[in-house]
């Protein structure tokens, strides 16, 4: 018989499963880009961006290899016993984060940037966005945090 569990029969077979309804787990992805990006601000005059952002300022760009992890937090279903298939996490991440920002300029080929210094601070807000309009539940997003370089590394929750 070919047919898919109903909402009852989905309850039914996981608590005869013997899982543990209610657990929380925290499902975390890494892509790595590569990027350029200027730190300027249209709402400072050039003697100010030199002497705030020094030599990320330079007229010409800078670049990074970032390394971004996305992370979800979420009920395992008792049935596929996953949070999200990965699969789809890949392909969402992808279209957010690869397609939009893997060998830019950030400043230029990303419209969000045009007005917004693209700081780490500011790209992980981004992908936030970009994540929480891909993901079928974004209330699953838990975490965006980008290696900028070794040292370097932001995340931002959405708060």
């Amino acid at each position: 018989m070919d047919r898919k569990m109903n909402e009852e029969e989905h309850s039914n077979h996981a608590h005869s499963m013997g899982s543990k309804q209610g657990r929380t787990v925290y499902l975390s992805r890494v892509e790595k880009i590569s990027a350029c990006h200027r730190l300027h601000s249209n709402h400072l005059s050039d003697e100010e961006n030199k002497k705030i952002y020094g030599k990320c300022n330079n007229p010409n760009g800078h670049g990074h290899n970032y390394t971004v992890t996305v992370t979800l937090k979420g009920k395992v279903d008792p049935v596929t016993g996953m949070v999200i298939n990965i699969t789809d996490l890949k392909e969402y991440m992808k279209k957010a984060i690869m397609d939009t920002l893997d060998h830019k300029n950030i400043d230029l080929d990303v419209a969000y940037f045009k007005d917004v210094v693209s700081t780490t601070e500011n790209v992980s807000i981004y992908i936030w966005d970009q994540m929480t309009q891909l993901l079928p539940d974004p209330s699953l997003l838990y975490e965006v945090k980008i290696h900028e370089t070794d040292k370097n590394i932001v995340f931002y929750r959405g708060e």
